[in-house]
């Protein structure tokens, strides 16, 4: 079966096997054993998140959403409309311009933006490995389109040589 591969390898990719990289090594396997190389890469990359990175991409998907847009935009005019109402009975807990507000809204920047980067970090890294995946599939598809265009130039050259050898 080495043999096979050192073979398959030098008519595809004008290299020996022994010096492709892990990639195409993998493509001309498959192309020997006719198996696919198309791999689900989600559930790949789904199986090797930890518990903080899946409630990282958790909050990062909400912190993104228009439902999270809503309930702020109702949060903060509940909390200024409430502290002007009060503010008429001297109960005011957080007087104009609302300094524990924008604490609290600082706050919490400070603590989305490094979990929204760390989701987005690890969305690049899938993307790199989808970008992989892509290409081991178009090279295979590649090199089957060539093994296919030398099996009908020797079928036409067999066809050829056929009629040319009966007249």
């Amino acid at each position: 079966m080495k043999k096979y591969f050192e073979n398959l390898a030098k008519a595809l990719m004008n290299q020996p096997y022994s010096t492709l990289d892990a990639s195409g090594q993998k493509i001309i396997e498959s192309i020997a054993t006719q198996t696919p190389v198309a791999e689900n890469i989600n559930d790949t990359f789904q199986d090797t998140l930890t518990f903080g990175q899946r409630v990282a991409d958790a909050v990062a998907r909400f912190g993104g959403s228009w439902l999270f847009i809503g309930m702020f935009f109702g949060f903060i005019t509940v909390w200024i409309l409430l502290n002007i109402c009060l503010l008429a009975t001297d109960q005011v807990f957080d007087p104009y311009p609302f300094i524990l507000l924008n604490l609290g809204l600082s706050t919490l920047a400070a603590f989305q933006a490094p979990i929204i980067m760390m989701s987005q970090n690890r969305q690049a890294a899938k993307d790199r490995i989808k970008q992989d995946a892509t290409y081991e599939i178009n090279l295979k598809l590649e090199l089957e389109i060539m093994r296919l265009h030398q099996k009908i130039d020797q079928l036409q050259q067999q066809s050829s040589a056929g009629k040319t050898g009966t007249q």
